[in-house]
């Protein structure tokens, strides 16, 4: 009797693996053939072959059922057909399945790999996150990166989901995703899969039961130049209308407007009101500008459209009471922005030589939002730049999360939190786009770190130079076991500057830290804490500012942790069944 399966085949890769009348006597049989464990099953008077590791978890298939032609671990009862492989069960993946012939009474595998690789684990990924199941997308994650795929193109791949899959637009999800992505430069080889796995899994998580976004059309054969579009957007939003906003800025985008033209509109009427949605809408804008930058603004039109809803629906400041009363900030503001235009004409003409950064921080800290609004407008005249006055306010919020005292209520280090983030999401785009516009973000950055001056009081005493030790690597070996117990926030805050005074490498700690917070639960302001905090030292350099931040965040991450670690456990089973370890056995 001959057996032939119809599927291409090299007759080279066939090899003898059994006699047939063994496989018939027993139903199963288990043989090991070049590296291969392969399972033979004898069912309906045929041979079938898959390989032994079910692909969920890695137990054996050995002594499984077969009956109507499918297979059913008996760990985890995933399905599977015994011909092709290919599961019922979509968090289980296919099994590998080998083409048979039988000669002369022998049983002959084909071991040829029967997939491309690549494609198969780019489909998986889909899987995952349409089903959101994170051992599904961590394996393909780690897979995928193991094929050495241009981590961009996984990214792309959550990117595009999370923006179709979810109404409610960007949130919280895709700015994690993205931080992720930011991140991979500082981390270490073996964590860059397990940040994207992260930031996949929490668009999956942020998509899972959603209703998807549907498109909104540009508008029909559209001569609108773009000064109108611009204008007809910031009018939508202000009144809240967000698809005439939506259909304004696809419009834009579809008639040709560059990059930072978009990016204008957008912050534009994000800075039109004060301090939307304390802070998240504009770093959500940020956020989704550098993502389209990791992809080469490829589907530009569906992903800045995801914005538009949050953007219009935001909460404003000017109708919260902290910023009316009892001093109306509100007013101070808007008396400062009708200057802008003023004192940066002055200014212009002496920009590079302005120097002021250390009498400017302790007026920014202080108990005067006049003589702070009156501080930025004096910078500017005097020649700072709108990048440098960002800078040192971004600097400013960082402190008061350096300097946050214990004592404090646990959910104000979030109070705290925002203006740091918000400020770098203004810094980061006013390099892309130095508009006068967006430049009144760093006023409205400046009052929310006036309003947290409580926060500070006392403030936590900084760590100086005069702390340093002899070797500065052991310290950083002690950060793991110090971030295992709660409470540990100024020791760790303490560590980590003696370790920089002390010549320690600036990029082993950042990435150091990025271990920490990827073995941790996700969590958002964390990922976002560290994310702005290691963009911010990347330009502040190894300076006494540069530490303070790095001091900053970690003690934010210090202050939420440890916590459950059930995200770690479920990459450390997908990499160790990619490493082909033996979960079921004793380790």
């Amino acid at each position: 009797m001959t057996q032939i399966f119809e599927v291409p085949t090299d007759q080279d890769d066939y090899t003898r693996v059994a006699k047939l009348a063994d496989v018939q006597a027993a139903g199963s049989l288990l043989v090991h053939k070049e590296k291969h464990t392969i399972v033979l099953f004898y069912s309906d008077n045929r041979v079938y072959a898959i390989d032994n590791r079910c692909p969920h978890m890695g137990f054996p298939l050995e002594g499984s059922t077969c009956k109507d032609g499918i297979v059913t671990c008996p760990w985890h009862y995933a399905r599977f057909d015994v011909a092709s492989g290919g599961t019922f069960d979509s968090w289980a993946d296919d099994v590998p399945s080998f083409p048979i012939e039988i000669r002369d009474g022998e049983v002959w595998v084909n071991l040829a790999p029967p997939v491309n690789p690549h494609a198969h684990q780019s489909e998986r990924l889909q899987d995952g996150l349409k089903q959101n199941i994170s051992l599904v997308i961590a394996k393909s994650t780690i897979a995928l990166l193991d094929l050495e795929v241009n981590p961009a193109q996984p990214f792309q791949m959550g990117l595009e989901f999370g923006t179709r899959y979810n109404k409610a637009g960007w949130s919280t999800g895709l700015t994690i995703h993205t931080c992720m992505m930011n991140l991979l430069p500082y981390l270490d080889t073996e964590d860059k899969p397990r940040a994207l796995f992260q930031g996949l899994s929490a668009v999956a998580n942020d998509s899972a039961g959603a209703p998807p976004l549907f498109p909104v059309h540009p508008l029909p054969n559209s001569t609108v130049d773009f000064p109108t579009l611009k204008s007809w957007f910031r009018q939508f939003i202000e009144v809240r209308d967000g698809e005439a906003a939506q259909r304004c800025l696809v419009s834009a985008i579809r008639s040709g407007a560059n990059e930072e033209q978009v990016a204008d509109m957008l912050f534009c009427a994000a800075t039109d009101h004060r301090y939307l949605d304390i802070g998240h809408t504009l770093d959500f804008i940020n956020k989704a500008l550098e993502a389209l930058d990791t992809v080469n603004w490829q589907a530009a039109e569906p992903i800045l459209a995801s914005l538009v809803s949050g953007l219009a629906n935001a909460s404003r400041m000017e109708e919260s009471n902290s910023w009316r009363y009892p001093v109306d900030l509100v007013t101070i503001l808007e008396s400062a922005f009708e200057q802008l235009p003023t004192v940066l004409s002055a200014g212009k003409s002496r920009q590079e030589t302005w120097s002021n950064w250390d009498e400017l921080v302790p007026i920014l800290l202080g108990e005067d939002p006049q003589a702070i609004a009156n501080s930025l407008l004096n910078a500017l005249q005097a020649g700072c730049t709108e990048e440098q006055l960002a800078s040192v306010v971004t600097y400013t919020a960082a402190l008061r999360v350096a300097r946050f005292n214990t004592n404090n209520d646990f959910g104000d280090w979030d109070s705290a939190h925002h203006p740091f983030t918000f400020a770098n999401a203004v810094h980061q785009g006013l390099r892309r786009v130095p508009t006068v516009e967006l430049l009144r973000g760093v006023f409205d950055a400046a009052m929310s770190v006036y309003l947290n001056r409580f926060l500070n009081v006392p403030p936590a005493r900084l760590p100086e130079p005069k702390d340093s030790v002899e070797n500065p690597e052991e310290l950083l070996q002690q950060l793991p076991e110090l971030l295992n117990r709660q409470q540990q926030v100024n020791q760790t805050g303490k560590l980590v500057a003696n370790y920089l005074y002390s010549g320690g490498s600036a990029q082993r700690l950042m990435a150091m830290l990025g271990k920490m917070m990827l073995r941790e639960n996700r969590n958002f302001h964390v990922i976002q804490e560290i994310e702005a905090a290691f963009r911010q030292y990347s330009l502040l350099g190894h300076t006494p500012a540069g530490i303070h931040v790095l001091v900053a965040a970690s003690r934010y991450l210090a202050a939420h942790s440890p916590t459950m670690r059930s995200q770690g456990q479920t990459y450390q089973i997908a990499y160790r069944l990619h490493r082909g370890d033996r979960l079921f056995e004793e380790t």
